[in-house]
């Protein structure tokens, strides 16, 4: 019985740890002109996994593995929000990977491996077990980065991306052993009790907490742990950047607020000091140096960077809203950057990069379509109505506000302001200047459909919010989080 329960909480990564090693070995029989098998292979894995961990949903929160693991409603929404977002992936940067001989099913497993660790990070319960799962995921996106072998730009930002990521891990894990060194136990219901016992030592405590909270600030892209964003942003394939700036931001907030929430509540006075400077500077510096930007992914690195600090608002509350808002804010901003990325990649075709500003000059003349869909996708990173990024500014700032931190709240609609001219930017170049380019845009069929719908999305959810608002809500509610 135990061992069924067990099997039943980690089902969803099961499902993608067999598959990743099924299409390892299939792809090695698979010839250059049949790759497709293999891509194919891997949506069929995501929606298996979107199905069973839709199967598994509970209302009441499941501990598997002797603690290792929780399955609750919180694990499960985000684990589908990753699911639905690399198959989007994988559905927008097919031609890509084609043009660019890319398409190959190690590029594919690799996705599986950091979207398993994404996974086990959504679920752990244990500091191991996060831990385990955050190297998981690194190690698979660093070499996505380099899967360009023969590109110098790749290769560098590779080289980057893993030796200031191997600082950060190197951060987190000498902060959880000292919070196991004065707490007694990984486990993080454990560490929680002996915060609020008085228990552990403060002194050492306080020195652990510092480096968690700079280890997550890594993960999340947060100034000052933002060095290697623009670089790797720029020097990826556009498709694993696209996956940086995603999926992994889902599960790093999960982890984030399994940590902080669930392990160190007792202490939120000090991380949220701690995040309450992680938020100012992200907000400030991400939008103000964007400005001057002149490369669309460097220019969307920065708006990563800013919108980090933006969710920190309704994290650093410590309080059920704010975590919902959070939350709430972290996959409305997947869904619209899936976007952003997906009409760079549109653009894109073999020998050529559509990641200059000049590049979006007139698209309106070349395809009204996709210019309303980028329109769509730069109003709702600007946060303007009637687009989802205006509900999700609204909601952080509400509970920045409910929290006491009116000053917060100001900083942030002022740097949404700033942040405002470079997005209305690219609808000026898109609508009012005249195109460099004149070639028709060809889109795979299933690319088209996939694209607009996730674009129409970010205006439908922006007008009707109260759904998934509400999804978030009951996810920290039954996942019982103070």
């Amino acid at each position: 019985m135990l061992a069924d329960l067990n099997a039943l909480a980690a089902l969803p990564e099961i499902v993608v740890l067999t598959a990743a090693a099924s299409i390892l070995l299939i792809d090695l029989f698979v010839s250059d002109d049949r790759r497709h098998v293999s891509y194919w292979l891997t949506q069929l894995t995501l929606l298996v996994a979107v199905c069973v961990t839709l199967t598994t949903l509970r209302l009441d929160a499941v501990r598997a593995y002797h603690d290792l693991v929780i399955d609750d409603m919180l694990a499960d929404f985000l684990r589908i929000a990753c699911f639905v977002a690399v198959s989007l992936i994988l559905f927008y940067s097919r031609s890509y990977l084609v043009a660019r001989g890319m398409f190959r099913g190690e590029v594919f497993v690799l996705m599986l491996f950091a979207l398993l660790g994404m996974q086990v990070m959504i679920t752990g319960n244990n500091l191991l077990t996060l831990y385990l799962g955050l190297e998981l995921m690194s190690l698979s996106l660093y070499a996505l980065v380099a899967s360009r072998r023969d590109h110098a730009q790749s290769t560098e930002a590779a080289m980057k991306y893993f030796v200031l990521g191997a600082l950060a891990s190197g951060m987190l894990l000498y902060g959880m052993s000292m919070i196991y060194g004065t707490t007694g136990s990984l486990d993080l219901d454990h560490v929680a009790r002996a915060i609020f016992t008085r228990q552990a030592s403060p002194g050492l405590l306080m020195l652990g907490l510092v480096f968690v909270v700079a280890g997550l600030a890594f993960k999340l892209a947060v100034v000052p742990f933002h060095m290697w964003v623009p670089d790797v942003y720029e020097g990826a394939p556009t498709p694993v950047t696209v996956l940086i700036g995603t999926a992994p931001k889902v599960a790093a907030f999960a982890m984030a607020l399994r940590l902080l929430s669930s392990g160190l509540q007792g202490v939120s006075f000090d991380w949220q000091g701690m995040l309450i400077v992680l938020s100012v500077l992200s907000m400030i510096l991400g939008n103000l140096i964007a400005i001057s930007q002149t490369n669309v992914k460097r220019m969307l690195a920065y708006s990563t960077i800013a919108n980090m600090g933006y969710m920190l608002l309704g994290l650093l509350t410590a309080n059920r809203y704010g975590y919902s808002a959070a939350m709430f804010y972290v996959v409305t901003y997947a869904l619209t950057s899936l976007a952003s990325f997906g009409i760079v990649m549109l653009l894109s075709r073999e020998g050529f990069e559509s990641d200059r500003l000049d590049d979006f000059k007139g698209l309106n003349r070349r395809s009204p379509w996709w210019a309303f869909i980028m329109l769509l996708v730069m109003f709702s990173l600007a946060g303007l109505p009637p687009t989802v990024g205006f509900y999700a500014k609204f909601m952080v700032i509400e509970a920045a506000i409910n929290d006491g931190f009116v000053w917060l709240a100001v900083v942030a609609v002022m740097t949404s302001l700033i942040g405002a001219f470079y997005y209305l930017r690219i609808v000026k170049l898109m609508y009012f200047d005249d195109p460099v380019e004149t070639l028709p845009i060809v889109v795979r069929g299933d690319t088209q459909l996939v694209l607009s719908v996730n674009g129409l999305l970010l205006l439908v959810l922006g007008i009707l919010p109260q759904q998934l608002i509400g999804l978030c809500a009951i996810a920290l509610t039954q996942s019982n989080f103070p």
